[in-house]
C-alpha cells in the first residue's frame, strides 16, 4: 500500500496537527499569568520580560540545526520528542517555585517547539502527493495562530476554573499524551500496515557542505533583506502578545485578564484572515513586493498610532489596532514565498530557516527591552502610562526595520506564490 494515496494518512494529518496546534498555545499561554507570575515569584517585569523571551531564544537557536538533524535522521522522532519536551516543560512550570525552575521548564518547551515545524513540514511531503501538499501547508500554517487563539480567552477561562498551576499542568499532561499518540500513529501503527515500506523516509541533499552554504546564505543580500522582512512584523505581534498584552489592557484599560484576552483575541483573528488574504492578492497582482510594502507600512503606522495617542488610544482604535498588528503577522508568509521565488529549492529551506530566525530574533528582543523599559520609569517616576509609551518605541523601530527589508527585497520574475508560516 502507498502511503501517499492511503486513507490512513488523513489520520497522521489530523494527528500531527493537532499535536502542533497545543505546541503553538504553550507559546504565549504564560503572557496570561504574567502578573500573577510577578505577585507570587516577587520578580520584575524585566524579569518576566527575560522568561518569555527565553523559549524563543532556544527556539530561533535550533531552527537550522533542526532542519539539519531532520534531514538526515527523519523527522518522526524528533516530533515526538519534542511534544514530549514540550509537554515536560509546561508541568514542571506548573510545578514550579522558584524563578530558576521557570527558566528551566521554558528552555525544556523552547527546545521542544523548536522541532515542530520543520518536522511536520517533512512528515506531510512523505504521506502526502506534491499538489495535496501545497495545498494542505498553508491550512498547516494556520494552525499555529490558531493555536495562539486558544491561548486567549479559552484558556484564560481554564485558569480562572482550575488556577493557573492546575492549569498548565494538564496543558503539559495533554501534550505528554500528543506524544505517545505520534509514536502510536507515526511509527508504532504505521510499521504495523506498511510493512514492506522504510519506516523513516529521507530526503536526498546535496552535498554542499553545511559550513560553505551558511557561509554563502549570510554573505547574500536577498538573505538578509528576507530576514529583516521578518524580524519587522514576527516580533512586534508574537513578543508583544506572549508577555505584555494582557497586563497591557489589565494596567492601561483596567480589564479583567479575560477582557485582555479577548483583545488579543482581536489580533489572532487578524493572523488567521492574513496569511490566505494576502497570499491570494499577491497570486492576483502576480508580484509579492508592492502587497508586503503595503503590509510593512500598515503595520508601522499601528505602531506608530500607540505613540501618537501617548500609548492610550480610544478603545475602539485600540481594537483596529490589534487585528492591524495579528494581520501584518499573518501577511509575514509572503516572506517564505519570497524565498521560494529568489533561491533555487534547494536551497529554500536552509534560506526559511535564516528568515524564520530573524522573526523569532525579534521575539527575543522586545519582550526583554519593554520589560526594562517599563521597569525603569517604575522605579524612577512609578508613572505607568509614561512607562508603556517609551515601551512602544521598540515595536515602532522593528517595524522600521521590516520596512527597510522589503524595500530592499529585489522581486524576480514572479512564480507560484506557497503559503507556509514559522
Amino acid at each position: 500500500m502507498d502511503k501517499q494515496n492511503s486513507k490512513y494518512r488523513w489520520i497522521v494529518f489530523a494527528a500531527v496537527l493537532f499535536t502542533y496546534l497545543l505546541m503553538a498555545s504553550q507559546r504565549t499561554a504564560p503572557g496570561l499569568i504574567t502578573d500573577q507570575l510577578m505577585k507570587d515569584f516577587s520578580v520584575t517585569a524585566s524579569t518576566i520580560g527575560l522568561l518569555t523571551s527565553i523559549q524563543f531564544f532556544v527556539y530561533t537557536s535550533l531552527q537550522i540545526p533542526m532542519g539539519i538533524l531532520a534531514d538526515r535522521f527523519g523527522p518522526n522522532f524528533f516530533l515526538i520528542i519534542g511534544a514530549t519536551l514540550t509537554g515536560l516543560g509546561t508541568i514542571i512550570y506548573s510545578l514550579g517555585t522558584h524563578e530558576f525552575v521557570l527558566f528551566f521548564a521554558r528552555i525544556l518547551t523552547g527546545i521542544g517547539d523548536a522541532t515542530i515545524w520543520v518536522n511536520m513540514v517533512l512528515i506531510l511531503a512523505q504521506w502526502f502527493h506534491k499538489k495535496e501538499f501545497v495545498r494542505l501547508i498553508g491550512l498547516a500554517g494556520m494552525t499555529g495562530s490558531l493555536g495562539f487563539l486558544l491561548a486567549t480567552v479559552p484558556f484564560s477561562s481554564w485558569i480562572l476554573l482550575l488556577g493557573w498551576r492546575a492549569a498548565f499542568f494538564s496543558a503539559g499532561l495533554l501534550l505528554c499524551l500528543c506524544g505517545f499518540l505520534l509514536y502510536f500513529v507515526l511509527v508504532k501503527k504505521t510499521k504495523h500496515i506498511f510493512l514492506n515500506e522504510p519506516l523513516v523516509v529521507t530526503v536526498e541533499v546535496q552535498r554542499e557542505k553545511t559550513s560553505v552554504l551558511l557561509r554563502r546564505i549570510f554573505s547574500n543580500r536577498q538573505a538578509w533583506a528576507l530576514f529583516f522582512c521578518h524580524f519587522g512584523v514576527v516580533g512586534g505581534y508574537v513578543g508583544f502578545i506572549s508577555s505584555w498584552a494582557v497586563p497591557y489592557g489589565m494596567n492601561m484599560y483596567e480589564m479583567t485578564r479575560s477582557d485582555a484576552s479577548q483583545l488579543i483575541m482581536i489580533g489572532l483573528i487578524g493572523a488567521l484572515i492574513g496569511a490566505p488574504l494576502t497570499s491570494w492578492i499577491s497570486s492576483r497582482l502576480e508580484t509579492i513586493k508592492r502587497p508586503y510594502i503595503i503590509v510593512h507600512i500598515t503595520v508601522l503606522i499601528g505602531w506608530f498610532s500607540f505613540l501618537l495617542f501617548n500609548g492610550l488610544p480610544s478603545f475602539f482604535l485600540l481594537v483596529i489596532l490589534f487585528f492591524i498588528i495579528g494581520f501584518g503577522y499573518g501577511a509575514s508568509a509572503l516572506t517564505f514565498a519570497a524565498v521560494r521565488q529568489s533561491f533555487p529549492l534547494k536551497e529554500s529551506g536552509i534560506v526559511s530557516g535564516f528568515a524564520n530566525t530573524g522573526g523569532f530574533l525579534s521575539a527575543v528582543l522586545l519582550p526583554i527591552i519593554f520589560g526594562y523599559v517599563l521597569d525603569h520609569f517604575q522605579s524612577t517616576s512609578g508613572n505607568q502610562v509614561d512607562g508603556y509609551y517609551y515601551s512602544f518605541f521598540t515595536p515602532f523601530i522593528f517595524s522600521i526595520i521590516g520596512l527597510i527589508g522589503v524595500v530592499f527585497y529585489k522581486e524576480k520574475r514572479y512564480g507560484t506564490v506557497h503559503k507556509t508560516n514559522k
